[in-house]
C-alpha cells in the first residue's frame, strides 16, 4: 500500500517527529509507514488521515495486484 504520508506532512512544514507526537507512536513508526515498510492501524490510519486534514482514501493508495 502506497500512501502520501511524506507529501501531505512537508506541505503542511511538519517534521516526522511532531506528526509522531500528534498521533502518539514513534518517528520511526511515521518512518517506516512513509517508506512503505509498515502499514498502520485502521485507527492509527484514521489518525493519520486526520491530523493530516485529508480523508483515509485521499491518504493511502491500495493496488490490488491482478486486478484492472
Amino acid at each position: 500500500m502506497e500512501n502520501l504520508i511524506k507529501e501531505l506532512r512537508k506541505a503542511k512544514k511538519i517534521s516526522q517527529e511532531e506528526l509522531a507526537t500528534i498521533c502518539d507512536v514513534s518517528r520511526q513508526t511515521i518512518n517506516a509507514i512513509e517508506n512503505n515498510k509498515y502499514d498502520p492501524s485502521l485507527s492509527l490510519a484514521f489518525l493519520l488521515a486526520d491530523s493530516l486534514e485529508v480523508t483515509v482514501d485521499e491518504l493511502f493508495i491500495h493496488k490490488r495486484e491482478g486486478r484492472k
